[in-house]
């Protein structure tokens, strides 16, 4: 006899049940993506980013701790200070790569590492930053962190194959679906900060927009496409 959507059978036509089956199959695909060895990736070393950016220069490289590095377990790192003679502050670049995180590797965000390191979170969103060359605005998170007296605006975002993503929900759902589609989990996270002098955050973010701008092309040249 046939059921009816009240009968027994009625949940299979919920949309919310037939969106838990669709992630559950992709999470079942991935799950045997994962399985099979990645191919190598064709990265260059982030050493190769320039020292001389537009009107930045290079202030200062700083070495990534080897207690930090052990538990970041990334692949390559950089972390830079840049000035820049029109700026009235510097800015500070951090990247790390993961070739894959097939073996748990995996970015940390800077909202749970930053508090570890003494600093607290003050206010969070997001910003759309134009770049040059891209034909949309990307979509970065943006925070303001306080240690004592000192505060700094602090950009980051995950980038993968051309893409930038804020959410750390959607870098694991394209984190499957890239697994899936393309058989590669590789991936970055980009970090800039910037001090605010005076308490005047509209200085700092856009002293960290203008060096989002002058760098991000130069770096996607660096990282995998």
């Amino acid at each position: 006899m046939p059921q009816s959507e009240s009968g027994d059978f009625g949940f299979l036509r919920q949309r919310g049940f037939q969106i838990l089956l669709a992630f559950l199959a992709l999470h079942a695909v991935a799950y045997y993506s994962f399985l099979r060895p990645e191919p190598p990736v064709d990265a260059h070393p982030l050493a190769e980013f320039p020292r001389q950016l537009s009107s930045w220069s290079l202030v200062e490289e700083h070495p990534v701790e080897a207690e930090v590095q052990a538990v970041l377990k990334a692949d390559d790192t950089l972390n830079r200070t840049y000035s820049a003679t029109n700026k009235p502050v510097q800015a500070g670049l951090f990247v790390a790569f993961f070739r894959s995180q097939q073996a748990g590797q995996a970015p940390h965000s800077p909202k749970n590492c930053l508090p570890g390191s003494g600093w607290e979170q003050v206010k969070s969103g997001t910003v759309r930053l134009n770049i040059a060359g891209r034909a949309e605005p990307i979509e970065v998170n943006r925070y303001i962190v306080a240690r004592g007296d000192n505060k700094a605006m602090v950009f980051y975002w995950y980038q993968s194959h051309g893409r930038v993503v804020a959410s750390e929900y959607w870098s694991k759902v394209y984190l499957v679906w890239d697994s899936i589609r393309l058989h590669r989990s590789d991936t970055a996270l980009v970090r800039v900060i910037v001090p605010v002098v005076d308490a005047d955050e509209a200085t700092a973010e856009k002293t960290a927009s203008d060096f989002v701008g002058d760098s991000f092309q130069r770096l996607a040249t660096i990282l995998p496409s």
